[in-house]
């Protein structure tokens, strides 16, 4: 049990992704903020570290008949599903959830005003989100495809124009976490996605959207921050 407690938030679920769940349940970040010991965090938002870690256990010795192994997938596959499922949510879902909280702001604005907050986090969100993937598609994925497959010629690899990988790394990281802080506010705002009392059908819809599209965020960020990101930094290490 000791030596769980000495390991990252990031890694847990990079072994089993079942375990996101133990971490949400403890308002525990295992994304944008999954390099941290589960120790310091336990201490910081005083948790029993023994009870999380027996959760933790719970779930990685339980029966995972649906589980995909996503740490064990080429790097090149990882980056193909990343842009095909979690970039392809985040451009369709934007549009019907910017024309969702659109009228929610024209007819319930004066009786919740939070709504324009809400609104303009939103707005602000994917506008950011946009261009990062499209540095993503057009630069950093590139770039590791391009060492998986030196690799599987036993070529030589070129420096890119960004000199390492861990730049672009670095600059992609700090803009999830301003992702992960817009969406804590939104989250917040709205009583974690419960529609007020006198909310209409269309009120209730876009704030369970709005869960879906967070917990697509999550699990998007943890592919690339937890699994990703870390093995291309040790696949260009391997070319040096």
């Amino acid at each position: 049990m000791e030596n769980l407690k000495n390991k990252t938030i990031g890694s847990f679920v990079a072994q089993d992704f079942r375990t996101a769940a133990v971490f949400t349940k403890y308002q525990i970040d295992f994304c944008c903020k999954g390099n941290r010991i589960l120790t310091e965090v336990c201490e910081k938002q005083n948790i029993d570290s023994d009870v999380l870690v027996q959760n933790l256990i719970d779930v990685l010795e339980s029966e995972n008949s649906n589980g995909i192994d996503f740490n064990s997938w080429p790097l090149d596959l990882l980056v193909d599903y990343i842009e095909k499922t979690h970039h392809r949510y985040v451009e369709d879902k934007s549009i019907i959830l910017k024309q969702f909280l659109d009228k929610l702001c024209k007819v319930h604005g004066d009786a919740h005003p939070e709504l324009f907050r809400i609104n303009e986090l939103f707005t602000a969100g994917i506008g950011e989100l946009a261009q990062h993937m499209k540095k993503e598609e057009l630069m950093l994925f590139p770039f590791i495809k391009r060492m998986v497959k030196t690799k599987e010629e036993h070529g030589i690899l070129t420096q890119p124009s960004f000199g390492t990988v861990s730049n672009p790394i670095a600059m992609m990281m700090q803009e999830h976490d301003n992702e992960g802080d817009r969406f804590r506010e939104i989250a917040s705002i709205t009583n974690n996605y419960t529609a007020p009392s006198d909310g209409c059908t269309t009120y209730k819809v876009t704030f369970a959207m709005l869960k879906e599209f967070e917990e697509d965020l999550h699990k998007h960020i943890h592919l690339e921050n937890n699994i990703l990101f870390n093995k291309a930094v040790v696949l260009e290490e391997e070319f040096a």
